[in-house]
């Protein structure tokens, strides 16, 4: 008898811990599905207030198309990722114009605008000594 209640309790304890860690394991996905749907409701009144720098239109479509990618598991907000985007950007450039470009890029003087305002100009300063006459 007292062998049947161990083996009863070692069940039910084994099937509490499958339950927490299946729910553990499904929290996971459900809070980030969760924040994708906060974000796109955020950006979504947004849009709506007029306060956005893009048309209602487009300001609609490009918070639809984030939050479904956001729930595919696309987003990455990395910074490697937007560093790694705007070398391949100079990869247009060959020679001393690819190496300005990288510049700006990587390690820029000076930074003015926004991306609300239509753009961020980025400006380094390369010193080319003058021949000798």
């Amino acid at each position: 008898m007292i062998t049947s209640h161990f083996a009863v309790h070692r069940c039910v304890l084994t099937f509490v811990g499958t339950l927490i860690a299946t729910g553990a394991a499904l929290a996971g996905p459900s809070s980030s599905a969760a924040d994708a749907q906060a974000r796109y409701r955020q950006e979504m009144a947004l849009c709506n207030s007029g306060q956005s720098s893009q048309s209602l239109e487009t300001c609609r479509t490009e918070a639809r198309n984030a939050y479904a990618e956001a729930r595919r598991g696309g987003l990455n907000d990395a910074p490697d990722q937007y560093t790694r985007n705007a070398v391949q950007r100079c990869a247009e450039f060959k020679g001393d114009e690819r190496s300005a470009c990288d510049a700006r890029v990587l390690s820029p003087s000076r930074i003015e605008g926004s991306v609300e305002a239509g753009g961020i100009l980025r400006e380094s300063t390369i010193t080319v000594p003058v021949p000798p006459q």
